[in-house]
């Protein structure tokens, strides 16, 4: 049995499971805030919706993270229940989590970059006038102040739950 990487995939499990949890109870207000925002700016809000721009907990926003902590929990369980998988699962899902988080926090560092390059890309004069900038800092707004300190503890508890996992079952 394994309890250490066990309860450190459970934590990560808990971490991913935050994610769309939040999502969908402030999501809609961050909409509002980038509909406003739009609206401010003389675009169109339908825009959203017609490049595929979400705020709430749909789509992969809850289908990743979901995903993860289902994996996260099933090694959790085979560490705990001693089965010799276990092992090799972690240092694949711990590895494959640590990838994915380094990712989330690439993805949200580059936010308004990557967005205006996707903007750049749909090539339609309306996504090109949008300040998104100030887009994205209306929706982010829109999250109580509690979130970013909530994000950085997550992306601590997944950095360090997946390392400690695999030096666990290492030893």
């Amino acid at each position: 049995m394994h309890a250490l990487p066990a309860a450190m995939q459970l934590l990560v499990a808990a971490a991913f499971v935050s994610i769309p949890l939040v999502r969908h109870r402030y999501g809609p207000a961050a909409e509002a805030a980038a509909v406003a925002e739009l609206r401010r700016q003389d675009v169109r809000p339908e825009v959203l919706a017609e490049n595929g721009l979400r705020f709430d907990a749909g789509g992969h926003e809850t289908a990743v993270p979901a995903a993860v902590a289902a994996a996260m929990i099933g090694t959790a369980v085979l560490n705990l229940a001693g089965v010799g998988l276990a092992q090799p699962l972690t240092w694949v899902f711990s590895s494959l989590v640590l990838l994915l988080n380094t990712g989330i926090v690439y993805s949200n560092l580059t936010a308004v970059k990557s967005v205006q390059a996707a903007f750049r890309r749909k090539g339609t004069p309306e996504l090109a006038r949008v300040q998104v900038a100030a887009f994205l800092k209306a929706a982010e707004n829109a999250f109580p102040g509690w979130v970013r300190a909530q994000t950085y503890i997550r992306n601590t508890v997944v950095f360090a739950g997946s390392a400690i996992a695999l030096v666990a079952v290492s030893v």
